[in-house]
C-alpha cells in the first residue's frame, strides 16, 4: 500500500505543479480589490509559508513527510540537531483558500461520502445477486432476456445524464416537484423530531425520514449502473458453475435444485463479485464527485472539485491520499474474503 499510495500522489502533485496556473494566480483572482503592493505582499507570503519557492520535489517531499506517521520531526532545538526520525502525528497541512485544517475539512466531507457509498454498496450487491441468480435459474425465457435487456440499458446511461433528468422532472415544479434539488437536509432539520410523527399542525417527517427523502435521487445516480454490471457478472458466474462437476454431482445425489445453487454453487458464485468489489469502492468515491456536484451536497467529491477548480494543492494531495487509502484498504478486504469464501486459498 505505501508506496502505492505515494506514487499515486507523486503523480497527481506534479500533473497539479506544472500545469498552467498556480495558487497565486487565484489568490490575485480572490483578492481584486487590492493595491498592488498588498497583493504582492500576500503572495509573497504564501510562497514564504509554504515553500512554493522551493524545487518540486522539495515541496512534495516536505508534505509526504507532513502526512505520514514516521519521518522527521522538528524538535526546535537548531538544524541539524532538531531534526529527528522517529513516529509522528500526521498532519494534513492547511488549505490556502480557505484558510482551515484540511483535516477539519476532510473531517467534515469524509462521514457524508462514506454515508452514501455505505448505503449504496448493500442495495448494488442485493440487487445484483438476487436479479443475477434469478435470471440464471430462468435461463432464456422472458424474465432472462427482459432483465438483461434492461441492465445493459442502464449501464449505458452516463451518470451526469441521469442526475440532471431526474432533478428535471422529479425534483421540478414544472412536472413533479416529489424529491428536493439538493442537500441532505431541510433548512429547518435541527428543529424536526428525529421519527416522523403526528401533532396539531399534522404529520411531520422527522429528521430521518426527510434524510432519506434527500437521498433517494443522489442513491440512485450512485446504484444502477454498479447493480446492472455486477447481475450480468452474478449470472454468468451461476451458469458457468451449475455446469461444473461438483454441481452434476450433487445433482446425481438426488439433491434438489435450490439445494444445488443455494448450497453449492453460490459460494462458488460470488468470488467474481469479490474481485469486482474491490473496484467497486473507488469507483463511487470517483461517482460521488458528480452526483455530490448536481446535487450540492457537501462531500469529499464536491470538496475535490472545488479545490481543483482553486488549485488548492494541500487539500487536493489530502483528498487523493485519503481517497486512495480507502480504495486500496478495499482491495485488502476483498483478499480476506476470497479466503473466507473458498476455502482453498490460503495466504500462509
Amino acid at each position: 500500500m505505501i508506496p502505492t499510495l505515494i506514487g499515486i500522489t507523486m503523480l497527481v502533485f506534479f500533473i497539479m505543479a506544472l500545469s498552467p496556473g498556480s495558487v497565486t494566480t487565484m489568490m490575485r483572482a480572490e483578492t481584486g480589490d487590492m493595491r498592488p503592493e498588498e497583493r504582492q505582499k500576500v503572495e509573497q507570503y504564501l510562497r514564504e509559508r509554504y515553500g512554493l519557492d522551493d524545487p518540486l520535489i522539495v515541496q512534495y517531499g516536505r508534505w509526504l513527510n507532513h502526512v505520514l506517521p514516521v519521518g522527521i520531526k522538528d524538535e526546535g532545538e537548531g538544524f541539524p540537531a532538531s531534526w529527528k526520525f522517529g513516529f509522528k502525528t500526521p498532519d494534513l497541512g492547511e488549505s490556502f483558500m480557505r484558510r482551515r485544517s484540511v483535516l477539519g475539512l476532510v473531517a467534515e466531507a469524509l462521514p457524508v461520502t462514506l454515508l452514501l457509498n455505505l448505503i449504496t454498496i448493500p442495495i448494488i450487491y442485493i440487487v445484483a445477486i438476487t436479479s443475477g441468480i434469478y435470471a440464471a435459474k430462468h435461463r432464456g425465457k422472458l424474465i432472462d432476456v427482459g432483465s438483461g435487456v434492461s441492465f445493459i440499458a442502464l449501464y449505458s446511461l452516463p451518470t451526469i445524464w441521469i442526475g440532471v433528468m431526474l432533478l428535471g422532472f422529479f425534483a421540478s415544479r414544472e412536472y413533479a416537484q416529489w424529491f428536493p434539488t439538493g442537500g441532505l437536509h431541510d433548512v429547518q432539520a435541527d428543529s424536526m423530531p428525529f421519527l416522523p410523527s403526528f401533532s396539531d399542525e399534522g404529520f411531520e417527517r422527522g429528521w430521518l425520514l426527510d434524510a432519506i427523502w434527500h437521498l433517494v435521487l443522489p442513491i440512485i445516480c450512485l446504484t444502477y449502473g454498479g447493480f446492472a454490471f455486477l447481475s450480468k457478472l452474478m449470472r454468468a458466474s451461476v451458469l458457468e458453475n451449475l455446469t461444473a462437476d461438483f454441481a452434476r454431482t450433487a445433482k446425481a445425489k438426488g439433491l434438489s435444485s435450490n439445494v444445488v445453487l443455494f448450497r453449492h454453487v453460490l459460494s462458488n458464485s460470488v468470488l467474481p463479485l469479490i474481485t469486482v468489489a474491490a473496484g467497486v469502492l473507488p469507483g463511487l468515491l470517483g461517482g460521488s464527485l458528480i452526483v455530490e456536484s448536481i446535487f450540492s451536497i457537501n462531500g469529499m467529491g464536491r470538496l475535490m472539485l472545488e479545490a481543483i477548480k482553486s488549485k488548492d494543492q494541500e487539500l487536493v494531495l489530502s483528498i487523493t491520499f485519503v481517497s486512495s487509502f480507502v480504495g486500496l484498504l478495499s482491495v485488502i478486504i476483498a483478499d480476506v474474503c476470497y479466503a473466507i469464501a473458498d476455502p482453498r486459498v490460503s495466504y500462509e
